[in-house]
């Protein structure tokens, strides 16, 4: 209990109260000091945790994507930094690659066009390569081939040393394609591929060329060799000697066949990211190219092939049998394909 002292003077009553114990200060002091440090302690905990969280994350987006300058925001999906097994990009690692395949069929200048976007430093197409049959068994062969085109990890003449912006093959629609398509096209969105389709609107020069090429497949009349392409005019000429002959009772179903095979084909893939080509607008409009080269979000250059056209001018004179193709044709929607020509 507290006691009060009092002093008392002739006119005045003073009560003063004790002196407050040291002891009970220190305490206090003590207290306030351990509640402080404590307090500052959790705040540098939080901070320290959270400074750790963002610098790992930071990691995690640099090692998940290496975003080049001037890409929009819809080409992310379209731009992939493969690893491939067998080599190292080594300075080439942070720079973007699109992936795309070239959708035709035989004979509809695929090969040609091919040559052109190989022309280019950092384009790398791969040719047919489901032309072999075991690469296109069954869709896991399939899926397991485009995987290793597409980590560069396929090695063929079109392999390139440059650092690519563009990697991708040929695929004729007879080759797998058209089966399996619900599975590819998901592929095609997954993996982000542009698909490039090339075909021919004369379909009828379409058909006299496949004709002309399998008959060579067995004659082998360049010395004994096939050839599909040529590089001289020299070989052209011998090629273009021989003239098919059609048949004309078959000829109207099978350019209806073509015909319908190519709708089925963009009605499969009109979901993709694709651009449709035809060969004749290719000859006659160079600007086409640059369409191309803009739908890759490629660096523009001027594009070459060395490849020589086998059959050219008048239709008339590449087949043996033109009058009966002619009466075949007459007043039906394919007439106009007696008489269309190009210039190349």
């Amino acid at each position: 209990m507290v006691d009060y002292v009092c002093f008392f003077n002739k006119d005045t009553l003073v009560i003063k109260t004790p002196k407050k114990s040291p002891l009970l200060l220190t305490m206090a002091v003590l207290v306030f000091a351990m509640v402080c440090g404590v307090y500052i302690c959790a705040i540098c905990l939080k901070q320290t945790s959270n400074n750790t969280k963002a610098k790992f994350l930071k990691f995690q987006v640099i090692n998940q994507a290496r975003p080049s300058f001037g890409i929009e925001p819809w080409e992310i999906p379209y731009v992939h930094y493969p690893k491939p097994k067998t080599h190292n990009r080594e300075e080439c690692v942070c720079n973007g690659v699109r992936y795309f395949a070239i959708l035709s069929m035989q004979r509809s200048g695929s090969g040609w066009f091919e040559t052109l976007l190989n022309s280019h430093i950092n384009v790398s197409s791969n040719g047919e390569i489901f032309s072999i049959g075991n690469r296109r068994n069954n869709i896991s062969s399939i899926l397991s081939t485009m995987d290793k085109v597409y980590n560069l990890d396929w090695f063929s003449s079109a392999s390139k040393n440059e650092c690519l912006a563009a990697v991708g093959f040929k695929w004729m629609l007879n080759q797998g394609l058209m089966e399996h398509h619900k599975d590819i096209v998901k592929y095609f969105k997954n993996k982000g591929v542009s698909a490039i389709f090339l075909f021919r609107r004369n379909l009828l020069r379409r058909m006299i060329s496949v004709l002309a090429n399998s008959y060579d497949r067995d004659a082998k009349l360049l010395n004994g060799t096939h050839k599909s392409h040529v590089h001289s005019t020299e070989e052209a000429q011998i090629l273009a000697k021989y003239k098919p002959t059609v048949n004309a009772t078959l000829l109207l179903p099978d350019l209806k066949e073509a015909e319908e095979i190519i709708t089925k084909a963009l009605e499969y893939f009109k979901s993709t990211r694709h651009i449709v080509l035809y060969y004749e607008d290719l000859i006659n409009n160079q600007t086409k190219l640059k369409d191309v080269q803009e739908f890759l979000r490629l660096p523009y250059r001027d594009l070459s092939s060395r490849q020589v056209k086998i059959h050219g001018g008048n239709l008339s004179k590449q087949v043996g049998n033109w009058d009966d193709v002619q009466k075949a044709l007459k007043g039906t929607s394919y007439e106009g394909m007696l008489h269309a020509d190009y210039q190349m």
